[in-house]
């Protein structure tokens, strides 16, 4: 009898281990950065970007609570500038790990993804704010160990607000906040065919699905206040920390380099629109409309799709 009861306990316990996901790994993760040539609207038109892997933002990284990461960043030998990895999701020795990288060489750190939530990453070479500026910046998503820490979501999208600075070379001009357009994801309305005809993608779910927000400010300036317009954010997390949740809230203030995961559930068929309810920001570009319809492409908010391209 006893031998069962221990054989239970331990059966009882690997489930638990499990359901839960506490079992923790080496995540190894290398990005390349570039510059390169990229479209900062829909209609095409070209801006001088300095990014991880050719894109902007950067590639989504996605660990869990307790993962060893082991990070490489490799400087492209065809880049003018020297470029570095400041994480957000890890502690470190600013003056080893964030060091620059010349062209044609590499560097390295890891770290312990000791916190769960939604980190920014980005450039940290000087002029930090030029990098960023210029697109060097992207999401570490660290899920929460205890799989059963956050309502399960069914739907999941990275939205990364930034500025455009129309003269990239001009550091003053950031400096001074001179703007033209705030984005999302590297570009002006991407996803709002409502005030630009020229937009072709849009965020989808279906009516009744938990569509989950994973939300950074990247600046490098503005603070964003985010709002779902004909919606009310169910949760929000500070920082993405499950033990930080908030209920029913309208807006939440994201500073620039924070971020928070934002919860919304819409009962009934039609668009919400999520921006930054700083107007100046929002008619300049930063409006990305959420459509609930029960005809959603399954594959929306799922996979790759967390972040549209």
């Amino acid at each position: 009898m006893k031998m069962k009861i221990a054989l239970a306990a331990v059966s009882a316990a690997l489930a638990m281990l499990a359901a839960t996901g506490v079992e923790a790994k080496t995540v190894k993760i290398s990005m390349t950065a570039k510059e390169v040539d990229l479209p900062i609207d829909n209609k095409g038109t070209m801006y001088r970007s300095w990014t991880f892997e050719g894109q902007v933002p950067g590639p989504v990284v996605h660990v869990t609570e307790g993962d060893t990461v082991e990070f490489t960043l490799f400087n492209d030998k065809n880049n003018k500038n020297s470029h570095s990895m400041d994480m957000h999701a890890g502690q470190f020795d600013v003056l080893k790990d964030f060091e620059a990288v010349k062209p044609g060489e590499k560097g390295s750190f890891t770290f312990n993804a000791s916190h769960p939530g939604i980190f920014f990453y980005h450039c940290g070479a000087d002029p930090m704010i030029q990098h960023i500026a210029r697109g060097m910046y992207g999401a570490i998503i660290v899920d929460p160990k205890d799989a059963n820490a956050m309502p399960k979501a069914d739907r999941e999208y990275v939205l990364i607000q930034s500025e455009l600075y129309p003269n990239p070379d001009n550091q003053k001009d950031m400096m001074a906040k001179k703007w033209s357009n705030v984005m999302f994801n590297g570009g002006v309305f991407k996803y709002d065919p409502v005030h630009d005809p020229a937009a072709t993608r849009m965020l989808q779910a279906k009516p009744g699905e938990r569509v989950r927000i994973y939300f950074i400010n990247a600046g490098p300036n503005e603070f964003s206040s985010f709002h779902a317009i004909a919606g009310i954010w169910d949760k929000v997390y500070p920082s993405g920390n499950p033990k930080n949740a908030i209920t029913g809230l309208q807006t939440y203030v994201v500073g620039p380099g924070d971020a928070a995961t934002f919860d919304i559930v819409s009962p009934i068929e039609g668009a919400n629109a999520l921006v930054s309810h700083s107007m100046q920001q929002a008619l300049t570009g930063a409006i990305a409309v959420l459509q609930f319809t029960k005809d959603a492409d399954p594959k929306m908010g799922r996979g790759e799709n967390i972040l549209v391209r």
